[in-house]
């Protein structure tokens, strides 16, 4: 239940016309997910029939799938409501019920209302266990695996053989777990592992010749929280990815525009571009989410560093947080002309959304600040759910439309974009 829609009525007329908003949804929509597909790679095909099914909402599914015997349900934050009445679904057609992902780990107590049984952190560390006891009608209503770290040198092969192709722009590789960064805002792998791991190289490898196999010029997305942090590793994998002469996308942070050296190998790879997350166009902002001080040392040098990856042919995508509590309504020109100067490729821009098992949520709600503290359906990354500190609610929102109207106008699409189509 990847595919996500924004609460907000008029940022959805905006989204009508504005490329970059729906460029970003269709992507959201568009990526299975990886974790559930993991999960399938673990379910032995001599014992268990599997199938993968994708909900794009629960108007459209007028039949429930099935029958099956043992349902799992992963979804974003914003689908939470849909996911729990989903699994009620099946329950009622006595279907047992397993979830899980960041949400559920996040909140389990909340989680288990809905469930036969919940998986605590990383799947691949308890699955086989859950399955035995599936198998002997023992399954147990929480299956924790935050004290039992997975290695990803025994990471299975993901069941990209059960997905429709055509139903999909990218498919997802992942090939390291975690970030050292640890922003406040961030709900990512953090909550799944207390720290960075590394896939093998030929296990990486080996995934992509899979889906090499399944679909003709595959275009993939890595599915990392911050791919280059071990620079040594991806000089041994790149020259064999550049073989494979596939097109990629992944997230990184600005230092691996420090390695003239990897941006060239990047390159010759098939990376086409970067998500880097800046976070604010102001290095003061930075204070409140930059929990090891990284980003905010390196702020000066945030436009070179986007000048120079983009150099090397790789297009940055420039992520900003649009709100936080040192911005003021300064900040939305501030986010225009730092787009404009370094002429980015793409943008995305989001307002702070403080999602659970987060420091940013943790501190919004002990100051009282949050407006829609359980509402979860709110939680898209557009939609405002506390208080702001310098503006407004309301001009928060308001200039956050504004700002969305120039970014993505197609007169500064088509000029940001230019040197692309030379």
């Amino acid at each position: 239940m990847s595919g996500i829609r924004v609460c907000d009525e008029a940022l959805l007329e905006l989204g009508l016309t504005l490329p970059g908003f729906v460029e970003r949804s269709k992507a959201i929509a568009s990526l299975p997910s990886l974790g559930l597909l993991t999960l399938i790679g673990m379910t032995p095909e001599a014992r268990f029939e599997r199938s993968y099914i994708e909900v794009p909402s629960l108007a459209e599914l007028h039949d429930l799938p099935g029958p099956f015997d043992l349902v799992a349900i992963s979804g974003l934050t914003a689908r939470m409501p849909d996911a729990y009445a989903l699994a009620a679904r099946f329950r009622a057609a006595g279907t047992k019920v397993v979830m899980g992902g960041l949400h559920v780990t996040a909140l389990p107590d909340e989680a288990a209302r809905h469930a036969d049984a919940i998986v605590i952190g990383e799947g691949e560390s308890v699955w086989p266990e859950l399955l035995e006891d599936f198998a002997r009608d023992a399954l147990k209503p929480v299956y924790d695996a935050r004290r039992r770290p997975f290695d990803l040198a025994h990471a299975p092969m993901p069941a990209f053989e059960l997905l429709d192709m055509s139903r999909y722009n990218r498919i997802t590789v992942q090939t390291s777990r975690g970030c050292p960064l640890k922003c406040s805002f961030c709900a990512s792998s953090i909550l799944l592992t207390p720290k960075y791991k590394q896939k093998p190289a030929e296990k990486v490898l080996a995934e992509v010749d899979r889906i090499r196999e399944l679909w003709h010029r595959p275009f993939l997305e890595l599915a990392d929280d911050n791919s280059f942090v071990n620079k040594r590793y991806w000089r041994t994998l790149l020259p064999e990815l550049a073989k494979r002469r596939v097109r990629w996308f992944t997230e990184t942070d600005l230092s691996v525009a420090d390695d003239e050296a990897l941006l060239a190998l990047l390159a010759e790879a098939g990376c086409v571009e970067v998500l880097v997350g800046l976070e604010s166009a102001t290095a003061d902002a930075l204070t409140e989410i930059d929990r090891t001080g990284w980003k905010r040392k390196r702020f000066e040098r945030a436009r070179d560093n986007v000048d120079r990856i983009q150099s090397h042919g790789i297009r940055v995508n420039g992520c900003f947080i649009v709100g936080l509590d040192a911005h003021d309504e300064r900040v939305f020109d501030d986010v225009f002309e730092f787009a404009r100067d370094t002429r980015l490729f793409d943008v995305q821009i989001t307002l702070p959304t403080p999602f659970p098992g987060t420091p940013m949520y943790r501190d919004y709600a002990a100051a009282g600040r949050l407006t829609h503290p359980t509402d979860w359906k709110r939680y898209t990354l557009y939609d405002l759910n506390f208080r702001p500190l310098q503006m407004t609610g309301s001009r928060l929102v308001e200039g956050f439309h504004d700002l969305s109207k120039r970014l993505y106008s197609d007169e500064f699409t088509r000029w940001r974009r230019a040197q692309w189509s030379l």
